[in-house]
């Protein structure tokens, strides 16, 4: 089923037609709980990776060294909590089984391995050139997959790889990729989601605009119910009209808890654009406005629905964002969380 976007409370371009020029385009992903393929578009499902291929380690975490979790135990975690939460109980009652409870805090509890080689990376997304036309790629390429290893690196956050491919050269696919025995966290260990990919336009955040624009907009937001200090009618730029939330590819940086900052390629020092944002939440309650219509009719626990398919968490339920460089493809890409 496709996904889509309402239309947003007003045309901020008529109020503020400085931000017109300022607009992109976005592609909103909208992962949604599924059983992908490697022929698939997907977070969290397996790669379409040729079998001569090397599957990608993380030297910087080893067995022996490390402490994590099983990620079949947070796998069965997930499971187990979400059909406790699921069913009717009195008030009052225990929201797990004595047998439920053995299972939860083993998905959460640190074990140590034995010495063993560097940490496979796990699958986190893969893109088809088909599924989403305005995939910015290398020439003679049409899938993108990223892939990271799932323990904390610099910054407290998944440390991610890049791969492009052209998919008619992959002849001979890899059946099964490499699991790693433990992961640091299961915030870093996605769901199998399909994507519903859908073009969207964006304008900066607030962070991002002209002093001048940025004050006149908080302005107007302070003026639309100068007697009432909340209203669900009140309309925000940052949440209602500027970024669009959850998983994306391309638009503006959704800034959020740090003024923007320059970014520039490691290699060569030009200027970075923002490619892939991967996010756990597609909407919160105050950014509830971008929920896809498909899901209006969605009633139950927010973090059981469709918003948080992936099951993702970065940092403070924040997002990490992907830019590559715009001089060439070949150099390092630039992370950041926001």
């Amino acid at each position: 089923m496709s996904r889509t976007t309402p239309p947003r409370p007003l045309d901020v371009t008529a109020l503020f037609p400085e931000v017109a020029p300022l607009a992109r385009s976005a592609v909103r992903l909208h992962p949604r709980a599924g059983a992908p393929t490697v022929a698939d578009s997907s977070i969290g499902g397996p790669l379409l990776w040729p079998a001569e291929e090397p599957w990608p380690t993380c030297s910087d975490h080893v067995g022996g060294r490390l402490r994590g979790i099983a990620p079949d135990d947070v796998r069965l975690r997930r499971r187990t909590l979400a059909e406790a939460w699921s069913r009717p109980r009195a008030e009052g009652a225990e929201l797990l089984t004595p047998q439920e409870r053995v299972v939860v805090d083993r998905g959460s509890a640190e074990v140590r391995i034995p010495e063993a080689g560097p940490v496979p990376l796990i699958p986190v997304a893969q893109l088809y050139a088909s599924d989403v036309p305005s995939l910015p790629r290398p020439p003679g390429t049409d899938l993108l997959q990223v892939l990271w290893c799932p323990f904390d690196h610099e910054d407290y956050v998944p440390a991610a790889r890049l791969r492009w491919r052209a998919s008619a050269d992959v002849t001979d696919p890899l059946t099964a990729a490499p699991q790693p025995e433990l992961i640091g966290t299961g915030d870093y260990l996605p769901e199998p989601c399909l994507l519903h990919p859908e073009t969207v336009t964006e304008y900066p955040a607030p962070h991002e605009l002209p002093e001048d624009l940025a004050e006149r907009i908080e302005l107007w937001e302070e003026n639309q119910y100068p007697d009432e200090d909340e209203n669900p009618d009140t309309v925000d730029y940052q949440y209602d009209l500027s970024v669009a939330p959850g998983c994306k590819l391309g638009g503006h940086a959704p800034w959020s808890f740090s003024d923007p900052f320059p970014m520039a390629c490691p290699e060569c020092g030009a200027d970075v654009r923002p490619l892939l944002t991967l996010d756990g939440a597609e909407w919160d309650g105050g950014s509830g406005s971008w929920r896809p219509v498909e899901d209006a009719g969605y009633t139950g626990l927010h973090f059981l629905g469709p918003a948080c398919s992936t099951q993702l968490t970065i940092g403070r339920s924040y997002n990490l964002q992907i830019y590559v460089c715009t001089a060439s493809t070949d150099h390092p890409h630039v992370q950041n969380m926001q």
